[in-house]
């Protein structure tokens, strides 16, 4: 009785040390890289949607933009940050049946929303994926071209979450990006500064465009073939 007791006891103590190894930040775990935080505010995620669809539209910007991009079949495309679905349901217009499209958002209810969406629009076949803050949680090497639209200021941690992005790109894959050029704290960001915190973490930027009359600019990039330390990453000041 007293054995079995003791053994109990061990494997209570293992238990809880394995929850509190994984409950520990990542900052006090010599195991997980530390990335340098952003030397900027970061917005708040507010909304599922920006602007509403009908404008958007009337403005070009969804076509511009994929367009711009040289999206075609058969290319794999992920809409990351796809709240109500805009681009997904754009993509999946433009690459018809069969295409391989990833919506990914860090806020379930907005992937419940554009799941109800997907049905009652009568498209299927898109992969949603509930992504980490830092995380787009996409499988390796299944993407070639990533459109981020008016989201990247939200992100918690841009270097971590491109630093993460990186392996689930294909070679020669694009990341585009669609934003206002306003500060970060009022849901936008320079360009230049976009430039440079992507830079930081071995991103080039290939091309670039004013969206207007719609909103904002189209920043298109390549991700490294290999990624930098994470010690040599350097944040960028707004």
């Amino acid at each position: 009785m007293g054995d079995r007791s003791v053994q109990r006891g061990v494997v209570t103590c293992l238990a809880l040390l394995v929850l509190l190894a994984s409950t520990v930040p990542a900052l006090a775990r010599p195991d997980v890289p530390t990335f340098p935080i952003p030397d900027r505010p970061v917005a708040k995620i507010v909304s599922p949607e920006y602007s509403d669809e009908k404008t958007r539209d009337g403005h070009g910007e969804g076509e511009r933009v994929m367009d711009r991009l040289g999206i075609k079949r058969p290319q794999r495309v992920a809409d990351i940050g796809a709240g109500l679905g805009y681009y997904t349901v754009r993509l999946a217009r433009r690459l018809g049946s069969g295409a391989t499209i990833y919506a990914t958002d860090v806020t379930a209810e907005y992937l419940d929303r554009l799941r109800a969406r997907l049905t009652r629009e009568g498209i299927g076949g898109i992969t949603l994926i509930l992504g980490l803050p830092r995380d787009p949680r996409l499988p390796l090497h299944s993407v070639d071209v990533a459109i981020l639209s008016h989201m990247y200021h939200e992100i918690e941690n841009p270097y971590e979450f491109l630093h993460r992005l990186q392996p689930s790109l294909a070679p020669g894959a694009r990341v585009g990006i669609i934003d206002m050029d306003r500060p970060t704290q009022d849901h936008g960001i320079p360009p230049t500064l976009l430039r440079c915190e992507l830079a930081a973490v071995g991103y080039r930027q290939i091309d670039f465009v004013w969206l207007a009359p719609a909103d904002g600019y189209l920043a298109v990039f390549t991700p490294p073939e290999s990624l930098p330390p994470v010690g040599a990453i350097r944040p960028c000041r707004q």
